[in-house]
């Protein structure tokens, strides 16, 4: 099996946008908990009929969950146990190419997610000092995710205690855009908003297939963020490069460590002064 090469080529970046949720923030029991109330309404909101058929998802373990799903009315507990797969996988796993059903599930979720979300820490714990370490050599920092604003918004001003806004230059939020990851409004527009060009020069990253879908769509460099320590295999596997599947990372990385030695030695960029409040 072809696996992905972990060493980037790719422009130094003027701006490195960050998927939030399992790149920057862990959040994941309050997401886990949402999704279980919502996979068990899948048949309420009649959106059983609307799972991908059998044989056709992306590998045999997609097509095994989605089975599972639709004779369970639940994720598989592995999935639960290992609290490794972002929301937007999930559904993208589940729904596939069918927009509708995927709009009606993020609805569904956000509703339920309004009960649990609040409390979030940061998935390193050096991880501020990493971006601010980031934003002293120039680079323009955002940060985007499928969240709607009211839940981002309070996870990013709560981080910490202080919270973590003054290290963006963007925030971008799912219900900013008309389409959510895997589409690639929001890069589109935090880029728009930071009078920004979409090329090579911006780096995305993120940790989940929906990630590497916008970034490459958008044209941008992407990296994936393999927080969950998935092995080369099976990344090859969720990116495997074909026709259907035609996504793949320019990089991989483990963590902020591993992205910040991808920069080349020494380069600084002249950040314009921030504005006086």
């Amino acid at each position: 099996m072809n696996t992905i090469s972990f060493r980037l080529v790719a422009p130094s970046p003027r701006v490195i946008l960050f998927d939030w949720h399992a790149t920057l923030a862990d959040t994941m029991d309050a997401m886990y908990y949402a999704l279980d109330e919502v996979i068990p309404r899948l048949a309420t909101l009649g959106l059983i009929d609307h799972l991908v058929p059998p044989g056709q998802s992306k590998t045999p373990e997609d097509d095994k969950l989605v089975q599972y799903v639709r004779q369970n009315s639940a994720l598989h507990p592995k999935i639960k146990a290992q609290r490794k797969i972002s929301r937007t996988d999930i559904f993208e796993l589940l729904f596939g190419e069918d927009e509708q059903a995927k709009k009606v599930a993020h609805r569904e979720f956000d509703q339920s997610y309004e009960c649990y979300f609040g409390p979030v820490k940061p998935m390193e714990a050096d991880a501020r000092s990493r971006l601010e370490a980031l934003r002293a050599r120039g680079i323009k920092i955002g940060v985007l995710s499928n969240r709607a604003r009211r839940f981002m918004a309070h996870e990013i001003y709560t981080m910490e205690g202080t919270g973590w806004q003054d290290l963006f230059d963007t925030i971008v939020c799912g219900d900013d855009v008309q389409r959510r990851k895997p589409f690639p409004d929001l890069i589109e527009k935090a880029l728009a908003d930071i009078g920004e060009p979409v090329d090579t020069r911006c780096w995305y990253v993120g940790d989940s297939v929906a990630d590497v879908a916008a970034g490459k769509s958008a044209g941008v460099t992407t990296i994936f963020y393999n927080g969950a320590a998935w092995n080369p295999d099976w990344i090859a596997k969720i990116f495997p490069g074909t026709k259907k599947y035609p996504y793949r990372p320019d990089g991989v990385v483990a963590d902020l460590k591993e992205l910040a030695e991808l920069l080349p030695p020494g380069a600084t960029i002249t950040r314009p002064a921030r504005p006086s409040p």
